[in-house]
Formats: structure tokens, C-alpha cells, sequence
């Protein structure tokens, strides 16, 4: 490695190190945020005080139904609870209101209660949807549905007045993670608001923590969307965020690290606004509040078809559920799955995800499977990483050539001339200056690729190796019960173990750069040996709250890069390799000069430099 190859590697860092801090909140947001929380905490009290008087009013005076609204018997009476299950999902549904209460994800263990992870609980979330009516508003959570039909995996709840019935039907599909739901209006012609046939969707829900880590779920977790024809979004992770989409909307998901409830209409939703707030330390077991309300084609005499999906966040299991939307694969349900930027999320999709699966479906365990996925990424880019070592070599043979041009050119004003001796000596001996930092920068797609995988890889939720009992948390064997700046509450070991290859790397890298620079070149080196030296550091308080198993992953990768290192300098012999640099340069002395595009710009500016000095 070379200064170009350094200056590669701090980019990378700073790449890394940018992506993951870009969803942090800043400062002024923080503020802005404790801001919001306080003057929602004075709106809370005056709306309870209301709620209170309002309350009062209400027990000094016996209220009074009005009869001819329209379904009046159905405005009271307690509800009835239905169960639908298949062997993925179990759905518990009211006839109050005709709603989803809840549903129980079968299989996937909850980290914060006994059993099944539930999501869309009955004190998380609530649905309502609202019938403009000329009349009225008719919404659907204030009536009490009768049951008319029910088998193991559908239910039909109906209303019925003077020949208008409203229908509600669950079908359950089996051995999937869908449930349709289907709204018909019989006899209400005439009734709805001229010009405004659509359902009002308001859609609720407080994010349940499911996970270990707080913050690290909190950080995958978005109110997202998947606009019409168009590519799914998604709003903040980290900070409070409205947004009205004026486009139409296939489906609306409220999105957990490793779970999703999702909503998708047959016909495109309208006008939606969606809201995401953070809840912040305050709320202990939450993590934010999602808000999203929208227009659903409707039509009397005809159903309205809608979808929810209630399930994990696995690849292929989203993928499949796509073709059973009106949308088709199109739906792209696939992508609640963040595998990151477009040519990551390529690497992830059409690579590393076939390894995984490859290795996953042998049966091996999950930290087996890790290690294995290390190794077959390390050995894909071998070539790149022998290539960046052997420029550095061939650099490093060639100092003392480099140091005899440091004498002809010794005074300051002189270094552009040197600059340009020296590229030009590379040039003879056929030596690339940037033939170190090109292959890095080839493999940093690969490594930022891994990041965004492993932390949304389900399959490593709940699964134990060596001290880590969640790969897909941090592990902490060592912790406490205050929490630490920048630290937390507990001691990652497998980060400190990726934090430790990565110090020894670096070591290695700066020892086989001490010998190659003279001059300003070993001053700015030692500048820059600082710089890589504090990156470890930097990394270990950046992931000592991510996963265990990407930790994991850096620290074998990491391992292996030292071993690489130790086998390519051992079984490089400097005198051979100088001497081959020798007789390409015996063998391409008489060759015309070959002005590279970087050498052509050092001899334009020493040109003008010259010619600026002779002006003086």
C-alpha cells in the first residue's frame, strides 16, 4: 500500500462512518424534538382537562341517541371476538367495530414478552375507517357488527337497516401472512357525499419495542410507502417527520426492524398524509408513533378491496407475498427489506444473498454460516487485495531511487520538479502510483454491501453463538446498570475484537509504509498514520450498539486480512521483484516517453509556474 492507497482507506472510513451518522439526529433536531415532547406534553394536559369536563357534562346529562341515524340499533352493545389462524399468522378480530385487534406472528419469539411476537396490539393500534355520508359520517369502529358467517379461516360481519346493509369479510389465506378484507354497501345509493365516493382511512399505531437494543431498532424502523409505478420511500428513522404525498399510494407499512404490518388497496390510495414522532427515552418498551391517513376508492353495491400483511421482514417471504397483491410482483413488498443505495442493495440482492441462503439451507449454524460467508467474500477479492499489496511493494523496493531524487530537488520551491521525477521514474519502471487505491476502492462496495445486509438478516434473530445469545443484537456478556457516554450500559466483545484486527491492520499497513516517503511525503504520512490509528477507536464506539453478528463478521474479515498480509510479505522476495522492475525498465528505456494524464497536469503547472516566476 501506498499514500493513495491510505488516503482510500480514510475515505472508505469516512464513507462508512457519513452513512451511518446520516441518520443520527443532530443537535438543533434533538433540541427541536425536546421541544415538540414538552409543548405536546402541555396539549396532553389541556386535552385531558377537556376530556374530564367534557366527562362531567356528559354524567350530569343523560345522553340521548339519535334514532334516525343511520344503523342506530348497531351503535351499542359490546362486540365479540373471532379468531383466524393458519400456521404463520393467528388474527384476533372484533365485531366491534369489525377491526383487527391484534395478530400473533407464529414462530418468531418475542424478546419482550412471552410467546409470539404480536404486532398491531390492541392497546398499540386502532383502524378506523369513515363513509362520508350526506348525512353523516358513518364510521365503521362505532358500530357493533353481527356475525353472519364464519369458518376456520374467514369471517363475515354485517350491519342491516331498512334494506342497507354494510358488509365487512376476513379471509385469512392459508399458509401465508395475508388476510383480505373486503367492504361492500348495499342500498346507500343516494346517501354518500356527491362527488366523494371514497373511504377515509385513519390508521394508528405506537411502535412496540421487539428487539434488545432500543436505538438499533429504532434505527431500522420507518413509516414507509411504495408510491404508484414508482419506487418504495420511506420517512425519518431518527426524527419526528409529516409528509403529504400528493401522488397515489400502492400500499402503507408500518415498519418494525424485523416486522411489518402493511396496508395495501386494490385501487391506489389517495391524498395521504403520513407522520412519524419519535417517543425518545421517556417511553421505555416504544419506540415512535405512526400516523397515516388516506382515501380509498369506494363504490356502492361493489366491494372494496383491501390487504393487510402481517409478518416478518424476510426477503423472500415478502417477495412471495407480492404476487399475491392486485400489483403483482410489481408491489415490491421485497423492499421493506433495506439492503441499502442502489448498487449495494445490487450487490446484496443478486450476490451475497444467494451465498447466505446457499450456506443457511445446509443447516449450518448461523455463526458457522457468518465465518463461511467471511471466508467466500475474502476470497473473491483476493485478486483486488494482492493486487493493492503488490503496488505497495513494488513502491517500497523502489525508495532508494526515490530518495536519490529527493536530493537533487531539496529546496521547497522544488517540489513540483520532484513531483514530476518521480512520476516519471514510476513510469519507467512500469509502477502505477494509484494501483493501491483502486483495488481497495473496488472492494468498498462489497464491505459498506455487508453492512446494510447483516442487521437486516431475520434469520440471525434469536440465534446464539459462542456469548452472543442474538446475533442480530449486540452482545453483552460485560455490562452495567448506568448508562455511559458513547458507550451505554455494556461492553460489545466481538466489537472489541473487530476494533482490535482493525488497530492491527492498520499497524501492519503503516509498517510497510514507514520506509517508503522522505521528506514532506514522511511528515504528512505521520499525519495521516494518527488519522488511522484513532479509526478503530472511532469504529468501536460506532458499533458497540449494532449487531453481534456484523461485529462478528468484521472481526473474522479482519483476521483474515492479517493473515493475507503476513502470507503476501513472506512469500515476496524484494530482490526479485526489484530485480524484475529492472528489466522492464532495461527493457523500456528506449521507449518514446509515455506522459500519463496526471504527469501532463504536474509539467502544465510547473509550466506555469515557471512562467509566473519569470514574470516576477
Amino acid at each position: 500500500m501506498d499514500k493513495n492507497t491510505i488516503t482510500g482507506f480514510i475515505l472508505i472510513a469516512l464513507v462508512v462512518i457519513g452513512f451511518s451518522w446520516y441518520s443520527q439526529p443532530s443537535k438543533e433536531e434533538l433540541a427541536a424534538m425536546a421541544e415538540r415532547d414538552s409543548i405536546a406534553a402541555v396539549e396532553q394536559q389541556k386535552q385531558a382537562a377537556a376530556e374530564q369536563a367534557k366527562a362531567a357534562e356528559v354524567t350530569a346529562k343523560p345522553a340521548i341517541a339519535d334514532s334516525n341515524a343511520l344503523f342506530f340499533s348497531q351503535l351499542s352493545g359490546e362486540g365479540q371476538r373471532i379468531t383466524l389462524q393458519n400456521n404463520k399468522v393467528k388474527v384476533n378480530l372484533n365485531s366491534k367495530g369489525a377491526v383487527v385487534e391484534d395478530a400473533e406472528i407464529i414462530g418468531y419469539k418475542s424478546r419482550r414478552r412471552e410467546g409470539d411476537v404480536v404486532i398491531l396490539g390492541r392497546e398499540d393500534a386502532s383502524m378506523k375507517l369513515t363513509l362520508p355520508l350526506k348525512q353523516e359520517n358513518l364510521c365503521l369502529a362505532d358500530l357493533t357488527f353481527n356475525v353472519t358467517e364464519q369458518t376456520d379461516n374467514s369471517v363475515t360481519f354485517a350491519v342491516e337497516q331498512e334494506g342497507k346493509q354494510l358488509q365487512v369479510r376476513y379471509t385469512l389465506r392459508p399458509d401465508a401472512y395475508m388476510l383480505d378484507m373486503d367492504i361492500t354497501a348495499k342500498g346507500l345509493e343516494g346517501m354518500t357525499m356527491p362527488g366523494q365516493s371514497a373511504l377515509l382511512l385513519d390508521w394508528k399505531a405506537t411502535v412496540l419495542q421487539q428487539e434488545k437494543g432500543a436505538d438499533f431498532e429504532n434505527r431500522y424502523s420507518s413509516l414507509t410507502y411504495k408510491r404508484q409505478d414508482k419506487s418504495v420511500k420511506h420517512l425519518s428513522e431518527t426524527s419526528n417527520e409529516t409528509k403529504d404525498i400528493e401522488e397515489p399510494l400502492e400500499w402503507i407499512a408500518f415498519k418494525n426492524q424485523f416486522f411489518s404490518a402493511v396496508l395495501i388497496a386494490e385501487k391506489p390510495m389517495t391524498k395521504a398524509s403520513l407522520t412519524t414522532t419519535q417517543l425518545g427515552n421517556n417511553y421505555e418498551g416504544w419506540l415512535k408513533e405512526y400516523e397515516a391517513s388516506a382515501q380509498i376508492d369506494f363504490e356502492a353495491n361493489k366491494p372494496t378491496k383491501l390487504q393487510l400483511y402481517l409478518g416478518p421482514n424476510d426477503f423472500h417471504i415478502l417477495k412471495d407475498h407480492s404476487k399475491m397483491t392486485a400489483y403483482g410482483s410489481d408491489a415490491d413488498l421485497d423492499e421493506l427489506v433495506y439492503l441499502g443505495w442502489w448498487i449495494f442493495r445490487f450487490i446484496n440482492r443478486w450476490s451475497i444473498l444467494y451465498i447466505f441462503d446457499w450456506l443457511k439451507h445446509a443447516g449450518l449454524p448461523m455463526g458457522l454460516v457468518l465465518f463461511l460467508l467471511t471466508v467466500i467474500v475474502k476470497v473473491a477479492v483476493w485478486p483486488t487485495q494482492k493486487k493493492s499489496y503488490m503496488s505497495s511493494a513494488k513502491m517500497r523496493v523502489l525508495k532508494p531511487k526515490l530518495d536519490e531524487l529527493s536530493k537533487q530537488y531539496p529546496n521547497p520551491d522544488q517540489a513540483m520538479q520532484k513531483q514530476q521525477a518521480m512520476m516519471q521514474l514510476y513510469s519507467q519502471y512500469g509502477v502505477s502510483p494509484m494501483g493501491g487505491c483502486l483495488p481497495m476502492l473496488i472492494q468498498a462496495p462489497i464491505w459498506i454491501a455487508l453492512f446494510n445486509f447483516i442487521p437486516n438478516a431475520i434469520d440471525l434473530r434469536g440465534e446464539s453463538f459462542l456469548w452472543a445469545d442474538d446475533l442480530s443484537a449486540y452482545d453483552d456478556l460485560i455490562r452495567w446498570s448506568t448508562d455511559l457516554p458513547l458507550i451505554g450500559n455494556h461492553l460489545s466483545i466481538f466489537c472489541v475484537l473487530f476494533s482490535a484486527t482493525n488497530l492491527i491492520n492498520t499497524w501492519i499497513s503503516m509498517r510497510q509504509q514507514q520506509n517508503q516517503f522522505t521528506g514532506e511525503q514522511a511528515q504528512q504520512m505521520k499525519m495521516m498514520q494518527w488519522m488511522m490509528y484513532l479509526m478503530p477507536l472511532m469504529f468501536f464506539f460506532m458499533f458497540n450498539g449494532y449487531s453481534s453478528g456484523l461485529s462478528y463478521y468484521y472481526f473474522v474479515s479482519g483476521l483474515i486480512s492479517i493473515l493475507t498480509m503476513w502470507y503476501l510479505r513472506w512469500s515476496t522476495d524484494d530482490k526479485k521483484l526489484l530485480a524484475g522492475l529492472e528489466a522492464y525498465h532495461e527493457q523500456h528505456k528506449n521507449d518514446p516517453k509515455k506522459v500519463s494524464g496526471l504527469q501532463a497536469r504536474l509539467e502544465a503547472l510547473q509550466k506555469m509556474q515557471q512562467e509566473q516566476a519569470r514574470k516576477r
